[in-house]
């Protein structure tokens, strides 16, 4: 239900009237917010250069895809990690955020009890993070990670919420949490992690997935967008800001063309009072388009 308040209303006939009307709180607008995940393909070129396009505000490293268990590894499909240490100070010093993104849809993680949360969580904090535990070997070099996204498809929700907790609890420098959740609300393995109310992002993802891109209209038309769970997502974290979670493939079944995004979906989007702006998924799409579609999203997200 929207929001109101009462806008004064003065009329002149043969007397003054004043009139008090219902009138929706300002909202969101346009926030210019593009997050984008880097990582997944060595074509997509340097996290430098992702940055230095003038498009993303965010960049989102995938993926750190197996722990829980005694071992740590982050897949970037074939980058030089070596590299990367720099990339991230130069996006820094641009005042782009740089996150590692935990999960992926790989089979090898989970936290299967309280403990193995916490190990994760002073793992990531020493080798990624503002930590550096002697021993703790940090693949990024000195470079410090400014927050953690939960990208989670797989191994259940178990204990994320004492991961979330332990990464926010840390004295240093403070991580940004966020969360890529499943378009559907709620998801299931999101829901530990966001119980906590420490998530200030969350990017549903409204690609990928029949029950949110297959629904229809009153009419049985396909609809453009999934309003129900976008709805669901801003009214039930009011606290966190809500991104836009976009396929840049042009090819992808749920891709949406730049002029009916903006007239179909980011107008009505925007009013929420928590719209964050937009996530695309991901480097490697948009950039095998020439930026077609972040260039485009920049001009109205």
């Amino acid at each position: 239900m929207a929001r109101h308040q009462l806008c004064l209303l003065t009329t002149t006939m043969l007397v003054t009237v004043v009139v008090f009307l219902p009138c929706v709180a300002s909202a969101t607008g346009k926030t210019g917010q593009i997050a984008v995940f880097w990582g997944r393909n060595k074509t997509e070129g340097s996290l430098k250069e992702a940055c230095d396009t003038g498009i993303y505000t965010t960049v989102i490293i995938s993926f750190f895809n197996v722990f829980g268990h005694g071992r740590y590894w982050t897949d970037l499909s074939g980058h030089d990690v070596s590299r990367v240490g720099a990339d991230v100070k130069h996006c820094q010093s641009k005042n782009i955020p740089v996150l590692l993104s935990v999960g992926g849809d790989g089979y090898q993680y989970s936290l299967p009890t309280p403990n193995s949360a916490k190990d994760v969580a002073d793992h990531l904090w020493h080798a990624y993070l503002g930590g550096g535990r002697r021993g703790v070997f940090r693949p990024f070099g000195d470079a410090v990670l400014d927050g953690v996204d939960l990208y989670i498809d797989h191994g259940g929700p178990a204990n994320y919420d004492v991961l979330v907790r332990r990464l926010a609890g840390y004295r240093g420098k403070p991580v940004l949490l966020t969360t890529t959740p499943r378009c559907v609300y709620p998801d299931a393995n999101a829901a530990a992690a966001l119980g906590t109310g420490l998530v200030r992002r969350i990017h549903p993802r409204f690609y990928g997935d029949a029950a949110c891109t297959n629904k229809t209209d009153g009419e049985g038309r396909r609809s453009l967008f999934d309003w129900e769970d976008w709805d669901a997502w801003t009214s039930r974290f009011p606290a966190s800001q809500v991104y836009v979670g976009l396929p840049a493939e042009e090819t992808a079944a749920d891709w949406i063309n730049p002029e009916s995004l903006y007239y179909g979906v980011m107008q009505r989007a925007q009013t929420a009072s928590n719209y964050g702006g937009a996530m695309l998924w991901d480097r490697g799409a948009d950039k095998a388009y020439d930026n077609y579609y972040g260039r485009a999203l920049k001009d109205f997200v």
